[in-house]
């Protein structure tokens, strides 16, 4: 078997590679989960939301002449008026007279702009009331004249569903799809794959969509690699294997795709040997390594400790036409970072621009946790405030991360200055920053501040239902 360091040189050699992008903070728990976001967004679903045409939007033929924004702009205060109705929902309310005193004409883009709205409000606490007033402005708006709901509107129902955690509701309504002659598409498959708590369920419903005649896997080749896509999103790599083999069993060839999700898996498994050989027979196959291919190299290579290989692999890139980018050497970084290599990081992030790539907000966050991680406190510092010099502005991520490198320093003032700071700039603190602080306060026997810290942020309705998570969590 090929150590790290030969692995990179041997793919160099043969010239094939691929793509991922990975993130090295503990907001992202895994930063690997970068590769997986990249391959799931470079395939984004083929499904032009019908809602989102004004030209499909009116069925009746009325709006031949109109102007496109006064449309869109009218449908999204009606779409506010009817969730005001929906929001009177209770006995004594006939919430479905209230919408058709509202008389305006139901429309795709009206209906998406309702069960967004809802799918946007929808917390723990609330979850079942939205589940209930979605259906019903869905039945509702489904029953109109010169209406009819499509598989995107469909599709948002059952995202509400499966929030709710309704799952017998949304399996109803992918019955009521094929029994209208909807088709089920790959996004269907998502939603519910994702759903899927247990291997040997999301087996079943792998097995249904196999054999389902009715599934539309546009844009993808055929409806294997439409399952692999998404059951890479849900890190079901053991089923991964299975369809995989089953895929080939029905005598479909893979293609690029198909390789590097494969190629991926077997990475994650920690079977090297097998990665190597479906390498091999990429190329042999007439697949020649894409940008996927080399994020995937290149996070080995980073994590492996290799930055001279890594030095290789980017050059060879350039030498087949590939330019790498912001997403390869923040793959690069992220890896290195995990090693504890930080010159190497700041090495490839100066690279990075010199490649003429304008370092993200993600770039920048990776190597402030790789600076926080190995306790280079002032160097992470130097970054954050560079992102502002340069423009960018630092997410949750970020400042998670800059929270929990004060915290280690004993800087618990200023962290809990950092807490302040990010919500006056308008972004809003998850549960993983509130739990960081919490967390290291208490450590430091600063219990009173960490009350204060779980104080605020019951009093801002955050996070509530997850209290229970907070270790020794006492109410105050």
């Amino acid at each position: 078997m090929f150590s790290i360091a030969q692995l990179g040189h041997k793919f160099v050699r043969y010239c094939h590679i691929s793509r991922s992008l990975c993130s090295h903070t503990n907001s992202f728990s895994d930063g690997i989960n970068r590769i997986e976001q990249y391959l799931n967004s470079s395939f984004a679903y083929d499904e032009t939301p019908e809602e989102d045409s004004v030209d499909s939007v009116s069925t009746s033929g009325r709006y031949e002449e109109f102007n496109r924004s006064t449309f869109i702009k009218k449908s999204k205060n009606n779409a506010t008026l009817a969730l005001k109705v929906l929001q009177q929902d209770g006995p004594g309310f006939d919430t479905k007279l209230a919408l058709d005193r509202l008389e305006f004409e139901v429309s795709g883009l009206l209906v998406r702009e309702v069960l967004i709205g809802i799918l946007k409000n929808m917390n723990h606490v609330n979850r079942e009331r939205c589940a209930k007033l979605g259906y019903k402005f869905f039945v509702w708006s489904g029953q109109k004249e010169n209406y009819n709901h499509t598989v995107n509107t469909y599709h948002l129902m059952m995202q509400i569903f499966a929030e709710a955690e309704e799952y017998k509701a949304m399996w109803r309504l992918v019955d009521e799809m094929t029994e209208k002659g909807y088709p089920v598409t790959s996004r269907t498959f998502n939603i519910l794959i994702c759903t899927c708590g247990e291997a040997g369920v999301a087996k079943k419903v792998v097995e249904r969509f196999i054999k389902s005649k009715s599934f539309n896997f546009r844009p993808f080749s055929h409806c294997f690699n439409a399952i692999l896509h998404s059951l890479l999103a849900v890190k079901q790599y053991k089923l991964i294997e299975w369809v995989y083999q089953q895929m080939l069993t029905d005598g479909y060839e893979p293609d690029s795709l198909t390789y590097n999700i494969i190629m991926y898996t077997k990475y994650r498994l920690g079977k090297l040997g097998q990665f190597h050989n479906l390498f091999d027979e990429m190329s042999r196959s007439g697949y020649p390594p894409d940008v996927h291919t080399f994020n995937i190299l290149l996070h080995i290579l980073g994590k492996g400790d290799k930055p001279a290989a890594a030095v290789d692999l980017l050059t060879h890139m350039k030498e087949v036409g590939i330019e790498p980018n912001v997403l390869h050497f923040t793959t690069l970084i992220d890896g290195l970072s995990r090693a504890g290599n930080m010159e190497a990081c700041k090495y490839f992030f100066d690279e990075m621009v010199n490649f003429g790539c304008d370092p993200d907000v993600v770039a920048y966050t990776v190597m402030i946790t790789g600076y926080v991680t190995v306790g280079q406190l002032e160097k992470a510092e130097e970054m954050f405030s560079e992102m502002f010099n340069n423009g960018k502005i630092p997410n949750v991520y970020t400042y998670n991360s800059m929270i929990r490198g004060l915290c280690m320093a004993g800087k618990f003032e200023y962290a809990c200055l950092m807490l302040k700071e990010m919500e006056s700039r308008g972004c809003n603190p998850n549960f993983l920053v509130y739990s960081t602080l919490v967390g290291y306060l208490r450590k430091a026997g600063k219990f009173s501040d960490a009350h204060e810290v779980i104080k605020q942020m019951v009093e801002k309705g955050r996070y509530t239902h997850l209290l229970n998570k907070i270790k020794r969590y006492r109410r105050c």
